[in-house]
């Protein structure tokens, strides 16, 4: 994995973070669980699916659903 694709894994993963922290009220640790063990992100990892690539939003409304959080 190059430079790049570190860079926007980690940002990407970053912003989904904040957003489910600012959307739902959750503490920090509890954000990073959501995001870490969920399937969205096993799937952003999975550099075959481009979805690192996608926006922040967009994979967040994938998370969203996944995790039956949505408003």
């Amino acid at each position: 994995m190059n430079t790049e694709t570190k860079f926007l894994l980690n940002t990407l993963t970053k912003n989904l973070i904040i957003r489910v922290m600012e959307e739902y009220q959750y503490p920090l640790l509890e954000a990073m669980r959501k995001v870490y063990n969920s399937a969205t992100y096993k799937k952003i990892l999975d550099l075959e699916t481009g979805l690192y690539y996608q926006s922040a939003g967009y994979n967040f409304e994938m998370l969203q659903k996944e995790l039956g959080l949505s408003k």
